[in-house]
């Protein structure tokens, strides 16, 4: 795939993707008005992007506790209204929330196929208020550092990025312009995933993570991030491998709550409807909750926890019980 760029004026970001574009992320930085930053990343990814340190001001590591935590523990350290954000999720989302707390503006450089370079979302530094909705003004997008993990994990990011496709075609806020984002992030995620790994087009792959994360950015979340994320955040489980085992299930819960949606992404998946689980497994591999260390005793409180988030109701269509919960979870043990 040559080289995407498209520029969204209405959420005030500009995103390129292109193969080898990690090595010359500083000059495209420069060129973007970007001479002076700070770098928020951790020592793995910096290990593909010196020059990224050379560059920064002051270069902050992002350590392994989730986001409130990981982001207040640098904040007092930065020095610069605009951040730098090279990794995952947790750095990028990071960036944001400092951001949030003190103003500016951040810059995206993902790793790996999370949706955070494009989307509002994102958790405050402990102990910080701040304007919560900060999305990153620029992504620079290299699908060969995006794509680079093992296949088991590149597989369960790739469900992280589908996750965000599904929900953005039937919460009230989906669109014309979600849907569409979401139906062909899910058949590039889908078409890139059945190839074997040396034959995958992983532009293709890169690419569909960025239009879920969009198109989530504007639709918003719901039953199955409400679930995942307080899987997370509860139990302690990892984020993508987590939301790989939910994903099956809760999209066959979805079957009779958004009927034309699901049909809508079974077909862009290559599948029907009744067998969406199954499809959804094939390209995941068949991960269950209980072989992450989750503890099957917590359903219970996993639900507690769930069912006091407003978005759960607000964003799901159709009615929830805890009964509803329960088996999903079940079902994704």
């Amino acid at each position: 795939m040559e080289e995407v760029s498209w520029r969204d004026d209405a959420r005030g970001r500009a995103v390129v993707l292109r193969e080898g574009l990690l090595a010359d992320a500083t000059e495209l930085l420069a060129d973007a008005g970007w001479d002076e930053f700070d770098l928020l990343t951790t020592p793995r990814a910096l290990a593909e992007a010196s020059e990224l340190d050379q560059a920064a001001e002051a270069t902050h590591f992002i350590g392994a506790a989730q986001v409130p935590e990981a982001a207040a523990a640098v904040l007092e350290d930065v020095g610069s209204d605009r951040l730098v954000a090279l990794g995952g999720g947790r750095v990028i989302d990071s960036a944001k929330g400092i951001t949030a707390v003190r103003g500016g503006e951040v810059a995206a450089l993902p790793t790996t196929l999370s949706g955070a370079p494009m989307t509002a979302i994102h958790r405050l530094p402990t102990g910080h208020r701040g304007a919560s909705g900060v999305r990153p003004s620029l992504v620079l997008a290299d699908p060969i550092v995006m794509t680079s993990a093992p296949e088991p994990q590149l597989r369960a990011t790739a469900m992280n990025a589908l996750a965000h496709a599904a929900e953005s075609l039937y919460t009230p806020l989906a669109d014309e312009e979600s849907r569409g984002d979401a139906l062909r992030a899910a058949e590039l995620i889908a078409r890139s995933l059945d190839a074997d790994r040396a034959d995958r087009d992983r532009s293709e792959l890169a690419l569909g993570a960025l239009l879920a994360g969009s198109a989530v950015d504007r639709a918003g979340i719901a039953l199955h991030h409400a679930l995942g994320q307080t899987l997370v955040r509860v139990l302690d489980t990892p984020h993508a491998e987590t939301y790989a085992a939910l994903l099956p299930a809760t999209m066959a819960a979805m079957r009779e709550r958004a009927p034309e949606q699901i049909e809508a992404l079974a077909v862009a998946l290559g599948t029907d409807p009744e067998s969406i689980g199954d499809r959804i497994r094939e390209l995941a591999g068949d991960r269950r909750l209980g072989e992450l260390g989750a503890d099957r005793d917590r359903i219970g409180e996993v639900i507690e926890v769930a069912i006091a988030r407003p978005e759960l109701f607000q964003m799901t269509p159709g009615e929830l019980e805890r009964a509803d919960l329960e088996a999903i979870l079940r079902a994704a043990w």
